[in-house]
């Protein structure tokens, strides 16, 4: 009987290869280091070959692994092509989102719900995270789409938004200003402290949080000001514009890996109708009261 290698085996082995190590690789086919090293004890067991070496920390592959991985890609290819063709563009595939949690939390579950609904068989992977660690991810391949923000002037930029300031007026009455900020990095915290400091505004920062459900607590608990976008909650108090300093807009931005599967090009294009819509620049701040 002729020896079958399964697909998901082949997938794993060329996600080593491409992203370098097994650490890269188990966050590109959503398991863990021990059971990735496992499928490739098995597809050595079935091609009856070493197809890595070791050289000092690194993984090296085997000549027989080279010959290994011409076919792999081939096999992938037409596995996906056939795939593709008699699901009449349904996908099966697994998609890989990272967001800033404010898009996560305001804006895009209608989007992937939407999604789920037309693919059902798709299997979606959300991470939340900052803009500059999701980039990260997605130059790993951990990621397939990232949706976070940039400066206005990004060209590829999806929408702008205005930034402003949330929080109790009142706080504006003491000295030193108390502010409610995330860690760094963090493209807001940095335009807060700037203008602040541009303006000699004296400033104190009360609360520090890498978690912006904690950022909102704060923010409501008048334990200090901060400022986001819109998206950062609909119902917190929007401080007047300008007010204790003006802010620069933001973009929002889309970024894809080069390689894109077409689930995550379809619910990238899903993503950019929805920022792109009247009611996404609503959501977004670009009509605020005050």
């Amino acid at each position: 009987m002729p020896v079958n290698l399964p697909t998901n085996l082949i997938r794993s082995f060329v996600a080593i290869v491409d992203s370098g190590s097994m650490l890269n690789a188990s966050g590109q086919v959503f398991v863990t280091q021990s059971a990735l090293s496992l499928q490739i004890k098995r597809l050595e067991e079935l091609v009856q070959q070493s197809l890595f070496s070791r050289e000092g920390r690194r993984l090296a592959l085997t000549p027989a692994g080279e010959g290994l991985l011409a076919y792999s890609r081939r096999i992938l290819t037409l596995h996906d092509e056939a795939l593709a063709s008699v699901s009449a563009g349904r996908f099966a595939g697994p998609v890989r989102i990272g967001m800033v949690q404010d898009f996560a939390d305001q804006l895009f579950a209608g989007v992937l719900g939407q999604f789920h609904e037309l693919h059902p068989e798709s299997f979606i992977y959300a991470r939340v995270g900052g803009t500059a660690d999701l980039q990260t991810a997605l130059e790993r391949e951990e990621l397939d789409i990232v949706v976070g923000f940039s400066s206005a002037s990004d060209p590829s930029k999806v929408n702008v938004t205005p930034t402003r300031w949330f929080g109790d007026p009142s706080l504006l009455e003491q000295e030193p200003l108390a502010l409610a900020l995330l860690e760094k990095p963090c493209r807001f915290r940095e335009s807060a402290i700037s203008s602040l400091e541009a303006n000699n505004r004296a400033y104190r920062i009360t609360v520090e949080t890498p978690n912006l459900s904690t950022l909102r607590a704060a923010v409501r608990a008048r334990l200090g000001v901060t400022c986001r976008t819109q998206l950062f909650s609909p119902d917190m108090p929007v401080l007047p514009v300008g007010v204790p300093t003006a802010l620069p807009d933001v973009g929002c931005v889309i970024r894809t890996r080069k390689q894109s599967t077409p689930a995550a090009t379809r619910l990238t294009e899903l993503l950019e109708q929805a920022l792109r819509s009247p009611a996404a620049s609503d959501e977004l701040g670009e009509t605020l009261a005050g």
